[in-house]
């Protein structure tokens, strides 16, 4: 294995994160156990087999010094094998647990060890003797969520995975551009100039006429709690075959209207709020220059958590959602994760303390659609129930979503600051009751 240089928008991540803030992912997958022992057997078998799993050997180094092989690397990060990788040492079997939320929260609030290869696997025995969870979590300039599930499958059971596109391998490239492709490269450059400031202009205009509410955002405490909710996806089918859009439109409609749900509830209202939510849009190409990195731009929308129709919010989320597709990922505010590939690697060192302190301004929460595979996944035997995909959680920012479909069930996993956020069951159960009530609003 070879060191490769980290993609922009990684060395981004791994510029932005702090103690409060963690830029790792996670999943909290659980399993219906064959015997009470199945825990402790799955601890073993995943130190076992994450040990020939090339890509979880890769730690992240940092580059301060020049290098000829990697002359625009200075100030930035590597990938690179760690020749002393003991997987025992990322793999964790716990005590016991009766809520596997409860114990996953704490353990999302610790981040990963910089200097080591950057995921964990913790293993929790349920106390019922009959499942167990396991906990992975990969630090998001390591994989983003389709590289996870790939690493994460490396060391599950085995199971039948499409064989890769072969990649051109790209051309040596000198430290001077070929002077005959100066003219394209001057008009790509202006081009992305123009790009940028486009988006500069929407991320300012996003930030106009928004009431916040200190439920979605607050001063960071560096707390975590995690909570999960399996809605019925043949219901999810059925309110979108009755009013139109995408499956995607139709869980992020029941995001607004648990929001609603929720914020009523517990006091602090609804009326006016429309929070803004940023919808992340995968880039990835299989022949793009950084193929194990993050590509990721966004939609940005505004949820209509004030309105208190469940049809009406529905046809507001299809709508927002229609425009952002038609003017396509490469514009608007949300795709201003692209700006950090026209960021020199110093640049992302230098400025990443501040760029994390911007994102309340941006965004209000996360809205995230993590792919799994549809066949049923097992670990030494034992059956894949139930999966929650977490994501990070932004400075300022007190929750997160991110949505799965697995085995027919589409998987809510939340994210909140434990302080701020200390009902986030509610907010779980709120989801739940919304679903309830599109599918009344549909008619028999």
């Amino acid at each position: 294995m070879t060191s490769d240089l980290l993609a922009p928008l990684d060395l981004a991540f791994w510029n932005i994160e702090s103690t409060e803030h963690p830029m790792h992912l996670g999943a909290l997958g659980v399993f219906a156990a064959t015997s009470p022992t199945a825990g402790a057997l799955a601890a073993d078998l995943l130190a076992a087999r994450a040990a020939g799993v090339p890509g979880l050997r890769m730690r992240i180094r940092d580059v301060w010094l020049p290098d000829l092989r990697l002359p625009l690397a200075v100030g930035g990060a590597t990938r690179e094998p760690a020749d002393d990788f003991d997987p025992f040492e990322h793999v964790r079997l716990h005590a016991p647990a009766t809520d596997f939320h409860a114990v996953a929260g704490p353990l999302m609030e610790r981040p990963l060890r910089r200097g080591r290869p950057p995921w964990e696997a913790h293993v929790l025995p349920g106390a019922d003797g009959v499942s167990f969870a396991v906990l992975f979590k990969f630090h998001h300039a390591l994989a983003d969520g389709l590289r996870a599930l790939t690493l994460a499958a490396g060391i599950m059971d085995p199971m039948e995975l499409p064989e890769p596109r072969p990649r051109r391998a790209e051309p040596p490239r000198g430290l001077l551009p070929d002077v005959r492709r100066l003219p394209e490269l001057l008009r790509g450059a202006l081009s992305d100039v123009g790009r940028a400031l486009d988006i500069g202009a929407s991320v300012a205009r996003s930030t106009l006429n928004t009431r916040s509410t200190v439920a979605l955002t607050s001063e960071p405490t560096g707390t975590r709690s995690t909570a999960g909710v399996v809605v019925d996806l043949d219901d999810v089918h059925r309110v979108r075959k009755t009013v139109g859009g995408t499956v995607n439109d139709v869980l992020i409609a029941i995001v607004a209207g648990a929001l609603r749900r929720w914020l009523d509830e517990r006091g602090d209202g609804s009326e006016g709020v429309a929070p803004r939510a940023l919808i992340p849009v995968s880039k990835r190409r299989p022949r793009t220059a950084y193929p194990q990195g993050n590509r990721l731009s966004g939609y940005l929308i505004r949820l209509p958590v004030d309105d208190p129709d469940p049809l009406g919010r529905l046809r507001t989320v299809r709508a927002a959602m229609d425009r952002n597709k038609d003017a396509g990922p490469n514009r608007g505010a949300g795709a201003v994760a692209l700006l950090a590939d026209h960021v020199p690697a110093l640049g992302h060192r230098l400025g990443g303390p501040l760029v994390s302190q911007a994102a309340r301004l941006w965004f209000d929460i996360l809205v995230t659609s993590v792919p799994l595979p549809s066949l049923g996944l097992r670990l030494g035997g034992c059956p894949l129930t139930e999966v929650y995909p977490l994501a990070p959680l932004a400075r300022g920012q007190s929750l997160a979503v991110a949505v799965s479909t697995y085995r027919g069930g589409v998987h809510y996993g939340l994210v909140a600051d434990a302080q701020a956020v200390p009902d986030l069951d509610s907010l779980a159960k709120a989801v739940e009751r919304e679903v309830e009530e599109l599918l009344a609003a549909c008619g028999p």
